[in-house]
């Protein structure tokens, strides 16, 4: 997202090369991150933390409709939507964090650790919500996870990282677990 600048190499979206891209520039064309440890605000209201997402729509307004699925996604959200975020517990905070970025209707959506620190139930609310998205086939998803079984679960292409290289990489067909798992022991 622009937030660390890369040592060597380029990131390109679309066939443009977006290396030196701000990280507002790369919002605007239709990049949406989910933060590790859910990045949102806590001393905004849930509505508020919602709008928050419309600025990085080339208008800044909000849509409706897009506010209608989000309540949707997330029932929870509208239940709550006056409450602070801080108040949230982590896991309706990491909703609201799916939220306020779904709202934009992004192209690609990174998603960082989503299941870090939250409970099994809303682990597998969200599993169903990538699933979803993945079948709806709207958007483009990158997961960063260590929790395998839920990368697993969810994604059709694996990367294997190791000291920032790549030292495996497979299909969802051809997924070996336990050459995997390797590399992920601690």
């Amino acid at each position: 997202m622009g937030l660390i600048r890369p040592m060597r190499g380029f990131l390109s979206f679309e066939g443009n090369n977006m290396t030196s891209w701000s990280t507002s520039q790369r919002a605007r064309a239709g990049l949406g991150y989910v933060p590790q440890g859910r990045g949102i605000f806590p001393y905004l209201t849930v509505f508020e933390n919602l709008l928050m997402g419309f600025e990085a729509t080339p208008s800044r307004s909000a849509d409706k409709s897009s506010l209608e699925e989000a309540y949707e996604l997330f029932p929870m959200i509208k239940q709550f939507r006056h409450r602070q975020a801080g108040m949230l517990s982590g896991g309706q905070q990491q909703q609201l964090a799916f939220a306020r970025v779904l709202v934009r209707c992004p192209k690609l959506l990174l998603l960082d650790e989503p299941t870090g620190g939250i409970q099994p139930s809303i682990m597998a609310e969200i599993e169903e919500l990538i699933l979803k998205l993945h079948r709806d086939g709207q958007m483009a998803i990158l997961l960063v996870e260590q929790f395998m079984d839920f990368a697993v679960s969810v994604g059709n292409a694996f990367y294997v990282m190791e000291t920032g290289a790549i030292v495996m990489q497979s299909s969802a067909e051809d997924f070996e677990a336990e050459r995997a798992r390797e590399y992920l022991a601690v």
